[in-house]
């Protein structure tokens, strides 16, 4: 599926919630259809915007012989190296640093980045340039594990921005034939990572964009269970997002994938499994003001072949839909607007 990286970039925005930050790079002006670019320039203005303010500087654990007494005293290292030879004595002490971590993986990030394969030249210099600047911060091996140890505060926040694009290039560069090079993946082929980034979008959005209330729900299931270990195997059943007003609710399920329908003896179908999600959504749903007239929606990404296609079901409204993602932008917003209408 062959998205514009525009939309891509948007997308992303809002699977994330950081709307406020989406104006760091104005990718309607970017002529490239490379993603290691459109990142790589993200990095370059969100960096940029992070010099006028100022790069963040946290309290970092020093541990230092020294002949004037800092922090704490390192008493068992003293005694086992003789310190009263040295005339220093070992301290543990924090000292107010740029060398923290977010930082640090800020760096790295961009020096792996300059290594891809077919970056633009002007991204490569950008990002080498912006390198020079992190010359006080120590070099750092990415792995997944540091991505979580990151602790930001309110402050700092355009910092988690910019981290969760260094995340996506970490989990989405492998290394190339030639040495000492990477290749950017195409993540829009991950199905995996799409149906979390568009299940994200279409929550976000219509959080910010209507006045439903917007959130995933859990349904229980109305069987009697004869026993707690029968109880115990059911599997639980939650909502990509449930849209609520004093007088509507709409429950919507996100389906990443690359066709709507499904061939069976020749004929096209819709897609079984994705219909019985929906009837067991509709058979156990909670008994309230709203339960009666609930309306069902399974929502799929579509880039030429609409679809639409609607029933009722004990009272029940129930739409396929598909939304283009490869049209403009207010074009996907009116579109997605109108499915609620």
């Amino acid at each position: 599926m062959n998205i514009p990286i525009q939309n891509i970039y948007y997308l992303l925005c809002y699977a994330w919630d950081k709307l406020a930050e989406r104006d760091v790079v104005a990718v309607e002006a970017i002529d490239s259809t490379s993603l290691a670019d459109l990142f790589a320039r993200v990095l370059i203005n969100g960096t940029n915007h992070l010099l006028k303010r100022g790069f963040d500087r946290g309290y970092v654990s020093q541990h230092e012989w020294t002949g004037r007494l800092r922090g704490r005293i390192c008493f068992q290292e003293a005694i086992a190296r003789n310190a009263t030879v040295t005339g220093r004595l070992p301290c543990d002490f924090d000292e107010l640093s740029y060398n923290v971590l977010h930082n640090r993986i800020l760096k790295a990030t961009m020096r792996r980045l300059t290594r891809t394969q077919g970056l633009a030249a002007e991204c490569s210099e950008g990002l080498t340039q912006l390198c020079r600047l992190f010359s006080d911060i120590q070099d750092i091996e990415l792995s997944n594990r540091l991505f979580g140890q990151v602790q930001l505060h309110r402050n700092n926040q355009f910092y988690d921005f910019l981290l969760k694009v260094c995340e996506l290039i970490y989990r989405n560069l492998l290394v190339s034939e030639k040495p000492g090079t990477s290749k950017f993946m195409d993540f829009v082929q991950d199905k995996r990572q799409m149906a979390v980034v568009f299940e994200g979008f279409v929550r976000t959005f219509y959080r910010v964009h209507t006045d439903f209330r917007v959130r995933p729900e859990d349904i229980y299931w109305r069987w009697i269970a004869a026993d707690q270990v029968a109880a115990g195997l059911l599997p639980k059943m939650q909502t990509d997002i449930s849209l609520t007003s004093n007088t509507r609710k709409i429950i919507i399920d996100c389906k990443f994938t690359p066709e709507a329908t499904q061939k069976h003896y020749e004929a096209e179908t819709l897609r079984s499994a994705h219909l019985y999600q929906i009837n067991a959504y509709m058979d156990n749903l909670p008994e309230d003001q709203l339960t009666d007239t609930c309306q069902m929606m399974l929502l799929y990404p579509t880039m030429d072949s609409p679809l639409s296609a609607t029933f009722t079901h004990k009272g029940h409204k129930i739409s396929i839909r598909t939304i283009n993602l490869n049209q403009p932008w207010q074009s996907i917003h009116q579109d997605l607007l109108a499915l609620v209408a």
